[in-house]
Order: C-alpha cells, then structure tokens, then sequence
C-alpha cells in the first residue's frame, strides 16, 4: 500500500528534511511539497491525498486555520517548532504532533501510525511503563523525552497538561513533552504537593497565584477546573490541606 503525501512549511530547510526522509520510506509517495498553505489549497481539492505533513506557523494561513476550511481532510501530522499548540492538535483529531529538529525514528513512529489506520491494522499502545524512573526517596524523577532521560525536580514543576498520548510537563526552565499517561504521573507526584483539576491538568499547588471563576492561574496561564474535579479541589481548600 502507498500513501500519498504533501507537506507544507514555509521553511525550506524543513521541507527538505521532510522530503529526505518522505523518500526513505517505502510505502511513502511524495506527491508535492508547498512554502504555504494557501498554496495548497486547490492541490488538495484536485487530487488525491491521503496524509498531509503540515507546519503550523505560517503567514497568510496558518496550519490550524486550513485545516479548519478544509471539508475533506487527508490524515495530518503537524511539524512545529512550537509545542504550544499541541493541544490544539490533539482537538483538531490530527494524527500526530512532531516538535522540530524532527528525528528520522520519530518520524517513522509517526507515518507507522498512519499507515496501521489506513491498513485497518490497529495500533498497539506505546510503552508507557518505560517512560519515568523515580525513587520515592528523592525530590526528583527522570522522564523520557526523545531518545534521553531528562530529569526533572518536583520544586520547578509549574503544570503538567495532558495532549493525547503525552504529556506537556511545564517547569520553571523548559517544556518537556514525553510520551505517558495522567494515572502513571499521578502515582509519581508527591499527593501534597500536586493536585489534578481538570482531565488535562495537574498543577503544582504552591505556584497557584489566584483562583477565580473555576480558573487558576499559575504564572500567565489560565487552567481550567473540571467538573469532575470541583469537589476535591475546593475540598481541600476548604480543610486546609493545600495552605
């Protein structure tokens, strides 16, 4: 089976990786590559395409905004410098979400996924029971990012934001994005120091500035209180347990 491709970044450096790495997979056919979207627009009308590798920082029409006027939609993995916008796509149903410098095995892991759906094969889950390693001993865990442990101390931890299959874990130094799950990271957090509020987020609760109309606010981001999670929150606000 092939899969026929376009992607799109105003980057030419970046289509140039995509395009080496597009030819080095077999059942990948390139049919185009554009320096922006509104490029592509009568393209995708006009032919057939089965997945679309899309930047998302563009002028004139960015990644998101033409996925939006699209009526028929190939499968889309973005490729972004920017991993704000993960959630985004996690709600736009993309099939994946690659940060830039892009890896050849990431990129493979990614189009594997495309392909399985497109087969009807079905995807087993990652492993996620190999992504942290913690010692209940220390005020620290390692997590895996890309192909390294990346250590991260409890005291620096801001929020973690769930995306899909990874989580976003926001500290004072950086943003690192790893592939697991809330139930393994809630099992590592210490209970007294973090509570989970929505079912996207965990926060530090020593870095809640301000609480107001079922919205926290942690350094200059809003996080939303869930439903599901009011209760407990504000339980615990009220018996003291998080002063």
């Amino acid at each position: 089976m092939k899969i026929r491709c376009i992607a799109v970044d105003d980057e030419p450096l970046a289509l140039d990786i995509l395009e080496d790495y597009i030819h080095k997979v077999p059942f990948l056919e390139l049919l185009k590559t554009f320096l922006n979207a509104l490029e592509c627009i009568d393209f995708l009308k006009n032919n057939k395409v089965d997945l679309l590798f899309l930047d998302i920082q563009m002028e004139e029409l960015t990644g998101i905004q033409l996925i939006r006027v699209l009526k028929e939609k190939p499968e889309i993995i973005f490729t972004t410098a920017y991993d704000a916008y993960a959630l985004q796509g996690y709600e736009l149903d993309v099939t994946d979400y690659l940060l830039k410098p892009i890896s050849f095995e990431r990129f493979v892991k990614s189009v594997d996924k495309v392909y399985d759906k497109m087969s009807g094969r079905s995807h087993p889950s990652a492993p996620l029971q190999e992504v942290s390693i913690y010692n209940p001993k220390n005020d620290f865990f390692f997590v895996k990012t890309e192909f390294r442990l990346q250590k991260v101390d409890f005291r620096d931890i801001q929020y973690i934001e769930g995306m899909g299959d990874y989580l976003r874990i926001v500290t004072l130094k950086e943003r690192i994005m790893t592939l697991q799950n809330f139930k393994n990271m809630e099992d590592i957090l210490p209970a007294d120091q973090f509570v989970r509020v929505h079912r996207s987020y965990i926060v530090s609760i020593d870095k809640i500035l301000s609480i107001e109309r079922n919205r926290i606010k942690i350094a200059d981001t809003l996080i939303p209180i869930g439903e599901n999670y009011k209760k407990n929150f504000f339980g615990l606000l009220e018996n003291g347990k998080m002063l």
